[in-house]
């Protein structure tokens, strides 16, 4: 191996022997005769030399440069032809070749192709003008090469006037699977379009999206470039820079635009990763400057120059970092190393490559490395073929094999393959030893329909002429001091994806990963990019993502916003989180003490309501107006109680329906049932006769009670009709979601409640206007404070519900509940249970007797004192009274009107205390 490595630089600058084109045959660089002809295109060389002759004359130049890889693929082009030759494929007909040397330049490569068109058997190679060239024979039926898309596309033009078939196993550009422009082209390679693709999808699997690009300026180049850029914008990898180096290596500027480059990816300090599309001897160029510079990054090999072992063994290749690139998918070609390794017994006299290979080796070999470029400076032609007789002595049988670039060597074979199984299909009935028997266009159009086997596998040329082949990812690893060019893994064109062999070589593709070329640091899940005022949409900054966003993968261009309002996101979030949901459950300690006050005032109910059944004759609970009414308000306070319930746990559509209904009406038979008692207070204690005739009127217990709820009910009826309420999701508190009960209509909830306010007020002017009646018996006092502690509570209410948002808004409505049920509770029934248990001397029909004989023989002398004064004014005295004391005594024995309820007016008589007692009877 060690041979191997200083030989190939000597090949590579190589020598301009110069082999003068004085004829057309010295023009061909390799020949053989058959039946019929393939032409071979090859840069031999990979430059031409140019004189500095003034005026510049039309003249073929001699070449420099030799190329030992593309010499490799005129010999494989050769072993393939005699191969098929021995074989029983074209049943007895012979291939012939001739083989050109383009020397990279496409004005060598047309010579060429001018020859090429020819006429067959014309001794002057003279071109044929023709308008119709469908029966024209040409010098050769079809064409292998050329080795750069450059040339292809020249050459597939000229060639495509006859329609002459031609396979390249090198060039590689996307523009030549245009079948308008290139109609005759074929290769059996992939195009660019699949490479960039490549390329692309192993920097975005490496997470790199801030690169460099190096390519030649020339249509290949260019367009490799633009495929690439397309492919990089699409998958939002960015271009930091461009540069194109002069596709010619005698151009003036070229070594200036060398140091630019190198001077370029020196500066760009984040650019890490290199992409190259170039031809191997400017990559030579490039990285011998870029070692000197001590450069260190991750390059991308294009094809071209992927597995060029000369490339490989540059001295310190190390120091230049990691190298990994794409070459074309290689086959079996065992066979064909064979034949290298008998190529010293081939003549030389057909193949000036072959002889220009011995000179050379025979010259060089015998040379260290830092003597080889002297040597080959300083090296004449008369010295070259002086040691031809020399070569059987240094002849070595590995060298060649181990420069072999077996993805050319692979697609050089199949190209020839794929013509001699066209031509087989061309020579079923015909004579093909006759050179005339078809046409090359004829040839074109059996070519299309070709099918290979290939290691088991059928290739075939695809509507655009390609073969769609896989790639392989090939690593440069330094192996025991040396640099292997290594197969890390195989792309698949057709899939799009990397296929890795082992676990190891899946190790060195995750080991790329670790380099960073990124223009800005990666922005980590939970935020995402701010595009700056850079060009660049890889140039960004990373910023949290807002609340109720998300972001769950790196370098994400937006947030997700969470899905609904059930679900919510905190700042800098890389999940969605699903939203607690609150209400006011049975466990909650405030609902739990709400429910206990509701329970003690359910026992409270129940307790007044066994005092009062065990004292139902007695004259306070008949005072009360009777077991009935007692038991219709406690029974009104008792569904007050329970409707809380409806207020707790989780709203349901029955709960909002049924609580406020509930309530309402339980309300408002409370009230209809306390105003009613309020009105026989008042009409049996007063003795204003306007006032008594109008409570008259209106006292109708059963009617009234039944009137005030029924429009309670109808309210609450067409409330749960047209607006009922309904249960609501509240979104108010940011990650939580608090179910509630939404009422349907505010309109209809406060006339509920304003219908009640309305029927308690009323309550409340009767019962304030009896508040002065007996002390023992002021109920119509404690109806009034009963009626204020309603008042009081629902105002408060009010303001405290329309600013309360939460779980606890029910807790609200149920404390003004509780406090108002309470208070008019306790002010209607405790001072008589306080009475009825503490104070039961009083609760006879003799006290109450008195008492109500007490309070009506004073309230009569004050209406006497009244009813002086307004006859005095009059003139006119129903009762003569002197004195206050006077008055006091005729309480008993004077002149006095009193009037019982359903009774004729008495008038100047005392009260009895049988009368007395029918008042209390009435009351």
């Amino acid at each position: 191996m060690a041979f191997v490595s200083f030989l190939i630089p000597c090949f590579v600058i190589g020598t301009d022997i110069a082999f003068s084109c004085q004829n057309a045959a010295d023009f061909v660089g390799a020949s053989s005769p058959g039946d019929i002809v393939i032409g071979g295109l090859f840069a031999v060389h990979s430059e031409m030399l140019h004189t500095e002759e003034d005026p510049i004359k039309p003249v073929i130049q001699n070449c420099a440069g030799f190329e030992i890889q593309v010499f490799l693929q005129t010999l494989a082009m050769i072993h393939a032809i005699e191969t098929i030759n021995n074989s029983t494929l074209l049943s007895g007909v012979t291939l012939g070749y001739e083989i050109y040397d383009t020397c990279a330049e496409v004005t060598k490569a047309m010579a060429s192709a001018l020859r090429f068109l020819s006429k067959f058997n014309s001794s002057e190679d003279a071109i044929e003008f023709k308008c119709n060239y469908s029966d024209y024979i040409p010098r050769i039926k079809a064409v292998t090469g050329a080795s750069y898309s450059e040339v292809s596309m020249a050459v597939s033009r000229l060639l495509a006037l006859q329609l002459i078939p031609q396979v390249s196993p090198a060039s590689s550009a996307e523009i030549l699977s245009d079948k308008i422009r290139f109609p005759s082209f074929f290769r059996t390679i992939p195009s660019d379009f699949h490479q960039t693709r490549a390329m692309t999808h192993l920097i975005c699997e490496s997470g790199w999206n801030w690169i460099g690009v190096i390519a030649t300026d020339d249509d290949n180049g260019r367009f490799a470039l633009e495929s690439f850029g397309v492919q990089a914008m699409v998958n939002n990898v960015c271009i930091a820079f461009k540069e194109m180096l002069p596709a010619y290596l005698s151009d003036s500027t070229f070594h200036t635009k060398v140091d630019h480059a190198i001077e370029k990816i020196v500066k760009e300090t984040r650019v890490n990763v290199i992409v190259v599309f170039m031809r191997q001897f400017h990559v030579l160029k490039l990285f011998k400057k870029a070692i000197e510079r001590n450069v260190n990054k991750i390059w991308i090999a294009s094809d071209n120059w992927s597995a060029a072992v000369k490339i490989s063994t540059i001295p310190n290749i190390r120091q230049l970092g990691t190298i990994v690139g794409f070459g074309f998918k290689s086959g079996n070609i065992s066979s064909f190393q064979d034949f290298l390794r008998n190529l010293h017994e081939k003549p030389t006299e057909n193949n000036k490559f072959l002889r220009e290979y011995i000179m050379l080796l025979s010259a060089c070999a015998h040379l260290e490395y830092h003597d080889f470029q002297t040597c080959i400076s300083n090296q004449s032609q008369d010295d070259l073929l002086e040691d031809v007789e020399n070569k059987h002595q240094i002849w070595r049988d590995d060298f060649l094999n181990a420069n072999i670039e077996p993805g050319f060597i692979h697609s050089t074979i199949l190209a020839v393959y794929a013509i001699a199984h066209a031509i087989k299909g061309k020579c079923k009935n015909r004579n093909c030893k006759d050179p005339s028997a078809f046409t090359p266009w004829e040839l074109l159009e059996e070519l299309k329909k070709v099918i290979i086997i290939d290691d088991d596998k059928e290739v075939k040329f695809d509507s655009s002429g390609d073969m769609s082949t896989s790639y392989d990812v090939l690593l440069w690893k330094e192996i025991n001091g040396h640099m292997e060019i290594t197969t890390m893994a195989e792309y698949d064109a057709e899939k799009g994806d990397f296929i890795f062999e082992d676990e190891e070589k899946k190790k060195d593709f995750l080991d790329l990963k670790k380099v960073q070329s990124t223009c800005s640091q990666h922005c980590r899940p939970g935020q995402m990019k701010k595009v700056t005022e850079s060009p660049h949409t890889c140039c960004y900054e990373c910023v949290y993502c807002p609340e109720n966003h998300y972001s769950n993968q790196t370098d994400m261009d937006y947030c997700y916003r969470c899905n609904n309002k059930t679900y919510w996101a905190p700042i800098n979030s890389t999940t969605c989180y699903k939203k607690t949901i609150y209400f006011l459950s049975w466990t909650d300690w405030f609902a739990v003490f709400l429910l206990l006050l509701s329970a003690f005032g359910v026992v409270l109910v129940l307790s007044i309501c066994v005092i009062f059944t065990k004292n139902l004759n007695t004259p306070v609970v008949k005072a009360s107006g009777g077991l009935t009414v007692c038991y219709i308000i406690l029974f009104s306070h008792f569904l007050i109680f329970l409707s809380t319930i409806f207020f707790i746990d989780v709203p349901t559509e029955f709960k909002c329906k049924t609580r406020q209904a509930v309530f309402g009406i339980s309300f408002t038979l409370c009230i209809s049932c306390i105003l009613i008692k309020s009105l026989k207070i008042l009409l049996a204690f007063s003795f204003d006769p306007k006032l008594q005739n109008f409570l008259k009127c209106v006292y109708k217990p059963i009617p009234t009670v039944v009137t005030c709820t029924g429009i309670q009910v109808i309210i609450c009826t067409f409330w749960l009709i047209f607006r009922t309420p309904f249960v609501n999701q509240n979104f108010s508190i940011p990650r939580a979601i608090i179910l509630e009960c939404n009422e349907g209509s505010i309109v209809a909830f406060g006339i509920m409640l304003g219908y009640i306010a309305a029927l308690a007020f009323i309550c409340f002017i009767f019962a304030f206007k009896g508040r002065k009646l007996p002390e023992n018996y002021n109920e119509a006092k404690f109806i009034t404070f009963g009626m204020l502690i309603y008042f009081i509570a629902w105002i408060v209410f009010i303001p405290v519900y329309a600013t309360t948002f939460g779980k606890y808004l029910p807790a609200v409505e149920i404390i003004v509940v509780l406090i108002s049920n309470y208070g008019i509770l306790c002010c209607t029934f405790l001072p008589k249970c306080y009475i009825i248990i503490y104070k039961q001397e009083t609760n006879t029909k003799s006290a109450f007797l008195k008492m109500v004989y007490t309070y009506s023989s004073k309230s009569a002398g004050s209406v006497a004192v009244s009813q002086v004064s307004l006859d005095s004014k009059s003139s006119s005295f129903r009762a003569p009274i002197s004195d206050s004391r006077k008055t006091d005594k005729s309480s008993v024995n004077g002149n006095c009107q009193f009037q019982v309820p359903g009774q004729p007016l008495i008038k100047g008589k005392v009260l009895p205390k049988n009368a007395a007692r029918k008042r209390v009877s009435s009351i």
